[in-house]
């Protein structure tokens, strides 16, 4: 089969594109072979070796795929060859075939082709996971999504507006903003003109948000621990911004909020079930139109490389998927 290989940690640079042996599944596992893949900032960290994850080199990339049950090994029962699948991996989508745990493959609904599936576990489980999982998110609260114009950000703007919550979303630029709007959400801030902790005051009557999603962190941490209505809650779930801010505790005190994390990823191993659960209800939803993946940029299996670095350029907005 042909894979991405990542023979050293210099980013896109140590990417390259060779055949390997197509993988056999064991107990429990499952071969899919894929038909698009979809790429996450933590593949850029892990090519890097800035990952919670840290593979022996050379390693494949990729921690989601789409594509078609080719084989199962023993014990498998939920799924069969010729099944449409989303597989969840630990690194090892970007090729034409790769193996998974049963438990991390989940069914894909018929009005979903392969790219838009690609497109959906990693971003819409992040938001579904903070949202529901970290913030219990409830109808009529007033949610921030930080970065509402990349992969997990503009995922929860549509599962925020899909709990019922009142949806402002911050972004770079007037047309990310604009996408965010059209995606749903109520209010758009352009962090980089406008002050986000004075425009969300203003919003809100000055009270604060109830809950603030941040992929982002930086300036836009800071401006939502002074900006949060009393009993809020922060879910921080990345750094996009680069800088990872310090909390002032003392504001969690006064104001009884909670800044929680969540690195989904880790859910697959520990809670297996909530996924399970998790993925019906995002299936549900995008059955139902609620959710419409949004993907800008789409680059063929060898270009892995410069998908990463319209990635990291933050020329993108929604996902950037690589087709087989």
């Amino acid at each position: 089969m042909r894979a991405v290989l990542c023979t050293s940690l210099d980013g896109p640079d140590g990417l390259t594109t060779g055949i390997l042996p197509d993988p056999v599944p064991g107990n429990g596992e499952v071969l899919v072979d894929i038909k698009a893949a979809g790429l996450n900032f933590a593949d850029t960290l892990m090519v890097q070796g800035k990952y919670q994850e840290k593979p022996d080199l050379p390693f494949v990339p990729g921690l989601e795929a789409a594509g078609v049950v080719a084989a199962i090994g023993a014990g498998v029962t939920r799924v069969k060859p010729g099944d449409r699948v989303v597989a969840l991996v630990d690194h090892g989508a970007f090729a034409e075939k790769a193996v998974a745990r049963e438990r991390d493959v989940f069914p894909i609904v018929d009005a979903m082709d392969f790219e838009t599936a690609a497109a959906f576990p990693v971003a819409y489980g992040t938001a579904h996971g903070g949202l529901v999982w970290r913030a219990d998110l409830q109808p009529g609260e007033v949610l921030v999504v930080h970065g509402a114009a990349g992969g997990a950000g503009l995922a929860a703007v549509e599962v925020g507006k899909a709990m019922g919550a009142t949806v402002i979303a911050t972004a770079g630029g007037p047309e990310k903003v604009q996408l965010a709007l059209d995606r749903g959400a109520d209010h758009g801030i352009d962090y980089r003109h406008e002050d986000v902790k004075e425009r969300v005051r203003a919003l809100t009557g000055g009270e604060g948000a109830d809950v603030y999603f941040d992929p982002v962190g930086g300036d836009v941490f800071d401006a939502s621990i002074r900006a949060i209505r009393f009993g809020g809650r922060i879910v921080v779930i990345g750094f996009a911004a680069g800088r990872i801010p310090q909390v002032p505790v003392n504001l969690l005190l006064v104001k009884n909020i909670a800044v929680t994390g969540l690195y989904w990823g880790d859910h697959r191993r520990r809670h297996p079930d909530w996924m399970l659960e998790q993925f019906a209800a995002l299936n549900r939803w995008y059955a139902e139109g609620k959710l419409q993946p949004h993907i800008s940029h789409r680059f063929a299996l060898d270009e892995a490389g410069e998908a990463m670095r319209t990635l990291l350029a933050r020329k993108s907005t929604g996902k950037v998927v690589l087709v087989m």
